[in-house]
């Protein structure tokens, strides 16, 4: 990993196009904003942008492209959202039914891409603070989970809030509830803290995405909003065709993170 923490997200964007990376992209590029992917076709997409302005902490938008159009040009100018994510999720119907590395044959000329702040942005000042990020050292993917707080609704869209886990000691809880609260585009504060049954969370080492990771004696776990919540949203609402990135595989753009600092 430690190759990849200093390269620039162009190179890193070149080597997913090329089947180099293809795995979760957590720690990479370091100090550049990494985001999530939704891709609908235009008769979803209003609804989707209001579902997104309805549901900020969830779903911060960041940018969104135009119509047919697959390059986040306030993000990253020579980007591809067709090939530069390590893994991508198709949705028909509500139903998960393939992941694949590119998506260049699914794409239709009347789709729209929402790119949306990821939590993996305010890990590098977490780091930066000495607060260890969990997935990061074990090199695995972040957990995530599904909870029992619901979204509100937006045209055709509803669904669950989908939650990333760190686990953290009280006094680093408190350290990261202040610095993630300075990136309100990247998901903010967490959402909930300590008991996961009160979110509807039954067993932490089962996360509905990514991999379960060690919580050590003294630690509790401190939840982010995520943004894989349009996955858990798309199984619930039923668009005709979702393509999302998989959890953990981002886009990683040319923005960096302070940019999206309020502070």
């Amino acid at each position: 990993m430690s190759v990849y923490e200093k390269m620039h997200p162009r190179e890193i964007r070149k080597r997913i196009r090329n089947g180099e990376i293809t795995n979760s992209t957590a720690g990479m590029s370091k100090g550049y904003t990494q985001v999530n992917l939704v891709i609908l076709k235009k008769e979803y997409a209003f609804d989707f942008l209001l579902f997104c302005q309805r549901n900020p902490k969830s779903c911060p938008l960041l940018d969104v492209t135009e119509i047919g159009s697959f390059t986040p040009h306030k993000l990253a100018a020579d980007g591809d959202i067709r090939t530069d994510i390590p893994k991508y999720r198709i949705y028909r119907e509500g139903v998960f039914t393939e992941e694949v590395s590119d998506i260049t044959e699914y794409w239709e000329d009347d789709m729209v891409g929402f790119l949306i702040g990821c939590s993996f942005t305010f890990e590098t000042p977490l780091l930066a603070n000495h607060i260890p990020v969990r997935h990061i050292e074990e090199n695995c993917n972040v957990p995530m989970y599904q909870t029992n707080i619901q979204c509100e609704k937006a045209g055709a869209f509803e669904g669950p809030t989908v939650v990333s886990m760190r686990p953290m000691t009280h006094v680093d809880a408190i350290r990261a509830i202040q610095i993630t609260s300075r990136y309100p585009a990247v998901h903010g504060a967490p959402v909930h803290i300590g008991d996961p049954s009160q979110i509807g969370i039954n067993d932490l080492d089962n996360p509905d995405f990514g991999d379960a990771v060690t919580v050590k004696e003294g630690e509790m776990p401190v939840f982010w909003a995520c943004g894989a919540t349009p996955q858990a949203v798309a199984m619930q609402s039923k668009p005709s065709i979702m393509i999302t990135h998989a959890p953990g595989c981002m886009f990683i753009s040319d923005v960096k993170d302070e940019v999206f600092s309020v502070l």
